[in-house]
């Protein structure tokens, strides 16, 4: 594949990573807590660990998509990347040990498209796009 296709692919990537991410800040911040309660149980018994991750998944979110598409510091979203593959293995492990095996499906996918960008961006194509 060309770099071209491969920017594309990539910008896709992190874009839809952002989404999820952002989706998930708003879930779990800007929602009342009834509401949040209806996607994500835990978040009655832990809320604090809600409104963390929550505001962890908008920083992310803003990473993965600010430093490429403004072209300053553009390595910050490798290192965006990497933060949001440690999210997504934090969140397995919270989700193994509350027995909630169902929800980590969706965790390996955001890590496979992290792990996607870290290569992608690590191998310096091209953030034009």
């Amino acid at each position: 594949m060309n770099n071209k296709i491969i920017n594309i692919l990539l910008w896709l990537a992190q874009v839809t990573v952002a989404v999820m991410l952002f989706f998930g800040f708003y879930a779990k911040v800007l929602q009342p807590v009834e509401e949040a309660a209806k996607m994500l149980p835990w978040v009655t018994e832990q809320p604090n660990l809600a409104t963390f991750t929550g505001i962890v998944d908008l920083l992310g979110a803003l990473g993965l998509i600010l430093p490429a598409l403004l072209r300053i510091q553009p390595k910050l979203t490798i290192y965006a990347a990497y933060g949001g593959i440690l999210l997504m293995v934090a969140a397995i492990i919270f989700h193994v040990s509350r027995g909630e095996t169902e929800a980590i499906g969706f965790n390996f996918f955001l890590m496979a498209l992290l792990g996607f960008i870290i290569w992608g961006r690590t191998k310096k194509v091209s953030i034009e796009g």
